[in-house]
């Protein structure tokens, strides 16, 4: 029951993810793709930091004392940021959104596979080979339909 419940809160962790970047592709478009970055950043930091000090329970490690390279994580929210940023307003939310989630799910598989990043490995199978063909044949329809769309409005 668990894992369902953690598959339903990573659905609407998707939800938010799509209302997110459909919002600071507006704002990028009025206010540049760098200063909507910066707003993201600068609020997410602030309720992050409010989190911390009023929500989590203590733990044995700090930052300063895990393996460096797990710090690396905090600097791919930037480049996601500014491409979703600069991304939704050219090929729309529906696109950019599958694009990051094929991406996301690329690289999971890759990662599963060989157990990088100090994870357990998980195999490919021919349902995950599957499932990225599928993302990359939904990619493509709602592209192709995006562009039906431009045409049909012109």
């Amino acid at each position: 029951m668990t894992e369902i419940i953690m598959i339903i809160l990573a659905i609407i962790a998707g939800a938010a993810l799509s209302v997110q970047a459909a919002i600071n592709g507006k704002l990028g478009a009025q206010v540049g793709v760098m200063r909507s970055a910066f707003l993201t950043f600068s609020l997410g930091a602030l309720i992050t930091g409010l989190l911390i000090l009023f929500v989590q329970t203590p733990h044995a490690a700090t930052l300063l004392t895990v393996p460096k390279w797990q710090l690396m994580g905090a600097l791919f929210g930037v480049p996601y940021i500014i491409i979703m940023v600069t991304a939704v307003p050219r090929v729309g939310t529906a696109v950019a959104t599958v694009a990051v989630i094929l991406g996301q799910l690329s690289m999971g598989m890759l990662i599963d596979n060989f157990g990088w990043l100090d994870n357990p490995p998980i195999a490919f199978s021919w349902q995950r080979v599957a499932a990225i063909f599928c993302l990359a044949v939904a990619l493509w329809l709602i592209y192709r339909s995006n562009q039906s769309a431009k045409v049909s409005a012109s």
